[in-house]
């Protein structure tokens, strides 16, 4: 790297380093009010989720950072007249835009392992700490009522006593809708949450399980397993790997092949038996039922993969677009020409992405394309404005 490139290069990496920190340190308070928030937590918890939340907002940062700094750089540049100066040289714009280009293309890498990798691995730790804290509040509970119900889902438990984690003397019911209650006596018991598996454990010491009617079954030392609430028992689709999502797509569509095998072989039944009014019912039961849900998450699923990779390279579009707009208005401030580059962006492209990931999560649109309009649109402009910089 020759002297210059190596000089705006640090100029490019000093300044997004200290606008970055700035603008991270700023946000990420928001994000752990907000979880702390939405997940009851304390703050002591809100705390141990501080250093998970930096991941899940980087790669919204990193790009406006970015577009921040090649306008500080670049704008400061040409307003010293350095840009002039460089050509009367013989130095082409584009060996000066090269270092913000490649720093583009680092971050929008970056930007990938982030939204892939870390904010997965980050949400897992999330998560961790929200079902310690339930845990934590679930015990409380229990020690001051000694019982704790949730008649919505058919779920209650009722102890003598709690001694740290462990309930004693605890009665479990639970409730399913369209089943017999199923009601368990134990000794003992600890109670976990398996985040991995998503559901409930209770560990039992010598208990006696009532299945309803007359069935019953001794428990020794056995582990029982409950569904978690929805709410925490469903995982985004933000907080899976590609990998994962991509093994989560293959079950979907083997389940949806499946259902078509299915369909056809009850449709061949309902003909040879002549039952043609149990076509149509049945047909539009499992169609709302089955194969419609599982559309419409192949679908989300689709759309994420598309969408991480478009978003992670709008780094390199915002580059594209900055630099050479910055020279162009060498003799405004450069917070001016920050405004006037991001507000058309916040205004076009960020609507633009969103209404495209709608329309590919609805089936409208495919995401194999659609998710990439929005980076089309940038590159358009970016090469129209260094047009007019590299012919003026």
């Amino acid at each position: 790297m020759r002297l210059l490139q190596r000089y705006i290069m640090f100029e490019l990496l000093k300044v997004f380093s200290f606008l970055l920190s700035i603008l991270t340190i700023l946000l990420v308070f928001v994000g752990v009010f907000r979880e702390a928030t939405e997940k009851g937590l304390g703050p002591a918890q809100a705390l141990q989720v501080l250093p998970y939340v930096v991941p899940s907002l980087m790669p919204f940062t990193i790009p406006a950072t970015l577009l921040l700094t090649v306008c500080l750089v670049y704008g400061r540049m040409a307003g010293d007249q350095e840009v002039t100066a460089a050509k009367a040289a013989g130095i082409n714009v584009m060996s000066m835009l090269w270092p913000a280009l490649l720093l583009g293309i680092t971050l929008s890498l970056v930007s990938l392992v982030l939204t892939d990798q870390v904010i997965p691995w980050a949400m897992t730790n999330i998560q961790r700490i929200v079902s310690e804290a339930m845990e934590d509040i679930f015990l409380d509970m229990l020690r001051t009522k000694h019982l704790v119900a949730d008649p919505s889902r058919g779920v209650s438990v009722m102890v003598m006593d709690v001694d740290g984690k462990t309930l004693i003397r605890p009665t479990f019911r639970y409730s399913p809708p369209g089943s017999d209650p199923v009601m368990i006596q134990a000794q003992q018991a600890t109670i976990s949450f398996d985040m991995t598996a998503r559901e409930i454990v209770l560990h039992l010491d010598r208990g006696q399980a009532d299945l309803g009617g007359d069935k019953s079954i001794s428990i020794r030392d056995n582990d029982v397993r409950f569904p978690m609430p929805k709410e925490l028992a469903d995982a985004h689709p933000r907080h899976l790997t590609i990998r994962e999502i991509r093994q989560a797509m293959g079950k979907l569509q083997s389940e949806l092949d499946d259902y078509v095998v299915a369909k056809d072989l009850r449709a061949l039944f309902a003909l040879t038996l002549g039952e043609f009014h149990d076509l149509g019912t049945d047909e539009s039961l499992y169609h709302r039922e089955f194969e419609k849900p599982k559309e419409s998450d192949l679908r989300k699923l689709h759309t994420e993969v598309h969408s991480r990779l478009a978003m992670s390279t709008s780094c390199l579009f915002f580059v594209l677009i900055g630099g050479p707009f910055a020279m162009l208005q060498a003799r405004r401030q450069f917070l001016t020409s920050f405004i006037l580059c991001f507000v058309p962006i916040l205004v076009v492209y960020y609507p633009l992405a969103l209404g495209m990931m709608n329309l590919s999560k609805t089936g409208s649109a495919d995401p194999t394309w659609a998710m990439w309009v929005g980076n089309a649109v940038l590159l358009t402009a970016g090469l129209h404005i260094l047009r007019k910089v590299l012919r003026h």
